[in-house]
């Protein structure tokens, strides 16, 4: 087996599981990993043994989602909420039940605006500051925090509805 094979065999499905996170669907997910995995390819001899070898994988991932998102569509700019009303909507927003399941959260996640499921994944599930999201999305770091709070607001409401079914 080649060491592009090992490679692929080993960290596909954890990189599929982040295509999912910032993709529409099932097959854009795909088309995601196939494009990540082709950049990964091509730039291997780019990764210098500093950090997690899987770390650098998953970031290569990211930026190509992020990509694929920009050709499809441009980022709409939202109104910056002032950082007192964030902070307030932030304590809010933390979800207090544990026992959802977590293929119904990631599903709820995926049915966010595109400009708000960017922010929320790239703030919450990668750990990503609003600094980083905000060069990433060539946004501010105001509208990125903005963005996470209605993400929050939009997901709460959602966990809530789908609770009351």
């Amino acid at each position: 087996m080649s060491a592009q094979a090992k490679v692929y065999q080993i960290f596909s499905d954890k990189l599929f599981a982040i295509c999912l996170k910032y993709s529409r669907n099932y097959q854009d997910a795909e088309d995601i990993l196939q494009d990540s995995f082709l950049t990964i390819f091509k730039k291997i001899d780019t990764y210098k043994n500093k950090g997690s070898f899987e770390g650098w994988l998953k970031r290569i991932t990211i930026n190509t989602a992020l990509q694929k998102y920009r050709e499809k569509t441009t980022l709409e700019i939202v109104e910056e909420v002032p950082d007192e009303e964030n902070q307030e909507n932030e304590q809010a927003e933390n979800l207090k039940d544990d026992a959802l399941d977590l293929d119904v959260l990631l599903n709820l996640i995926q049915q966010l605006p595109d400009k708000y499921r960017l922010v929320f994944n790239l703030y919450v599930l990668d750990n990503y500051s609003h600094k980083e999201i905000a060069e990433l999305l060539n946004i501010s770091e105001g509208t990125s925090k903005s963005n996470l709070s209605r993400a929050r607001a939009i997901l709460k409401q959602k966990v809530v509805n789908y609770q009351a079914k």
